[in-house]
Order: structure tokens, then C-alpha cells, then sequence
């Protein structure tokens, strides 16, 4: 179908929006037909709600289409921090047991002010690695930052990812026992003109209050926030002590549950999903009375939902 025009102080410009009068009401029109060379043909069907995308890797770009001038984000997050390793000694006189990784800022129900032809650019925040030292030094990594900005309406937001849990002091077969910190939380940069307001049409052609949208993970409206740090489960005291891993931290405000971390009894730590962090490694004594350690886990990744909606006062 092709786009429907009308005149404005003399100057033809592209119609988004009609209205009729039902019964001394004005209301807005939902399609609209014109007659063709004898046949009636439609001429404007009004925009509705495109279907939501999941991008969960990677970068790149996206065009809004035409008759859209908002998105909306269902879901945004930076990616979540690696866990780290337990620690299993020999005359320290303890065990340690592995931080959890952070989890990614976020983002939930928002609606943003975009120009219909813009070229929206992305980039996903990939998952951080798991720290695999044990007794000194660091590795792995912090969960990757997500953005989403315009070509005109600049950047909408940037969200970065949480921390991995590392070793601050201490470790060694003798000892001291190490000390370790919990990855941190990611901070949220919201920079985007937020749509609180107004009406839109979903999917089906339901008209909808903008306030609506709550299919969030917060499900709660217009939702954004900072990541929160790991938990720390630290250090038993007695040679050859059981201790489980920490569990990573939660994204999204509590909704997505952080990697649990390992137990002692052997398994492995999980890793995190959506932006949350990895749990850590455990400490525990095998059954021919040798101590070991565990391996912590990987954060979950970033991820941008969205769709276009038309959004009027």
C-alpha cells in the first residue's frame, strides 16, 4: 500500500493519523479506503505494534520503520561478571570459598522517542569469564557493556556489565587465608527521551495505554536501574573445612537469579543468566581426605528486547 499524503498550509505532507466523526465523536480511524478506477482500495492503515527482537550478541544496526516514533525496550542489560575459584590449603588453618560475579545495569519497560528512517546502532555485552585463580593474582573478566543509541536521537543508554569477583590479599598453600571481593554491580547511563504518557496500538489493533507495558522481567513500567554486587561467602575456619561457592548476583532488580555457586560436595558452579553474575567456586574434602577446589562460573550475557510502537498524547 502506498503512503497516504495530505494537504498542510499548502505543503503535502505524509498522514500518520486520521480521524472520523462516529455519533458527534471524533475517533480515530483504523483504516481507510478510497476508491480506484471504480474500486474501492485501502489507503492508510494506521501503524500497530511491531513484533518484540531479541539481539543477544555482538553489534549492529537497525533502521526505525516508517510511522514508528518510539521503541520500546522489554528488556535491556549489561552483561554479568565471572565468579571466582575456591581455595583448598594446606596449614592455613581455613578454606575460602569463591565470590559471586555482578550483574549488569538494566533496563525494563521503557519507551524512547525515536524518528521514523533513523538508524538505531546496538551493541550487546557479552558475558564475563570465570577468575580461575586461586591462591593469588586475578583472571577472567567483567561482563561487556550494552548500548543503544540513534543517528538522531544519540545515545538512549549504555549499560555496563558487572564485575568478576577477584582476590584482594592473602592465599598460598601455607597461607594467610585469601581475602576476596564480589564482582560489583554495573552502572546505568539513561540518556534517552523516556515516553511516559499517550496511547499506541498493539499487535492486533487494540488501542493501549503507554503505561501498559509491563511484560518487563521487573514488570513494572519504565523501569532502570544499576546491577548489584556478588555474594561473598568467604572463608571456614579449620584445615580441610567444607564451604560452598557464593552465588552471583541477581539482575534486573532481584527478577533473574544470579549462578548459584558451587556446593562442597563437588558439583560445579552455574553460570549466570541475563546479565547476572556467575556463582563461585566451593572448598571441600574429597573421600581419600584430600582437600580440592572448584572452578566458579561464567556471568550471563547482555541482551536488548525492543519494538516499534506509535505513540499519540
Amino acid at each position: 500500500m502506498a503512503n497516504t499524503y495530505g494537504k498542510v498550509s499548502g505543503t503535502f505532507e505524509e498522514v500518520t493519523e486520521i480521524y472520523g466523526k462516529v455519533s458527534g465523536t471524533w475517533e480515530e480511524v483504523d483504516e481507510a479506503y478510497a476508491k480506484v478506477s471504480g474500486v474501492w482500495e485501502q489507503v492508510f492503515v494506521a501503524f500497530v505494534a511491531t513484533s518484540f527482537v531479541t539481539l543477544s550478541s555482538g553489534s549492529g544496526t537497525f533502521a526505525v520503520p516508517q510511522g514508528a516514533n518510539a521503541i520500546h525496550v522489554q528488556a535491556a542489560v549489561g552483561g554479568g561478571g565471572g565468579g571466582l575459584r575456591g581455595a583448598d590449603y594446606d596449614k592455613a588453618g581455613g578454606e575460602s570459598a569463591g565470590g559471586g560475579g555482578g550483574s549488569g545495569a538494566y533496563v525494563s519497560d521503557k519507551v524512547f522517542t525515536v524518528t521514523e528512517g533513523e538508524t538505531l546502532s546496538y551493541s550487546i555485552g557479552a558475558a564475563g569469564v570465570q577468575n580461575t585463580n586461586t591462591y593469588s593474582g586475578n583472571s577472567g573478566s567483567a561482563g561487556g557493556t550494552t548500548t543503544l543509541s540513534g543517528s538522531s536521537a544519540g545515545s538512549i543508554f549504555s549499560l555496563t556489565g558487572g564485575g568478576v569477583s577477584i582476590i584482594t590479599s592473602g592465599g598460598g598453600v601455607q597461607g594467610p587465608l585469601r581475602q576476596q571481593a564480589a564482582g560489583a554491580g554495573g552502572s546505568a547511563t539513561v540518556s534517552g527521551t523516556a515516553v511516559t504518557s499517550g496511547t499506541f496500538k498493539d499487535s492486533v489493533g487494540v488501542t493501549q495505554n503507554v503505561t501498559s507495558n509491563t511484560s518487563g522481567p521487573v514488570g513494572t513500567f519504565n523501569q532502570s536501574g544499576n546491577g548489584v554486587s556478588g555474594n561473598n561467602n568467604g572463608n571456614c575456619g579449620g584445615d580441610n573445612c567444607q564451604i560452598n561457592g557464593s552465588t552471583g548476583a541477581t539482575s534486573f532488580a532481584g527478577s533473574i537469579a544470579g549462578g548459584a555457586g558451587a556446593p562442597s560436595t563437588g558439583n560445579n558452579a552455574t553460570p549466570g543468566t541475563r546479565g547476572s553474575g556467575g556463582g563461585g567456586g566451593a572448598s571441600y574434602t574429597q573421600s581419600t581426605g584430600q582437600g580440592f577446589s572448584t572452578q566458579g562460573a561464567s556471568g550471563g550475557a547482555g541482551q536488548i528486547i525492543y519494538r516499534f510502537l506509535r505513540v499519540n498524547p
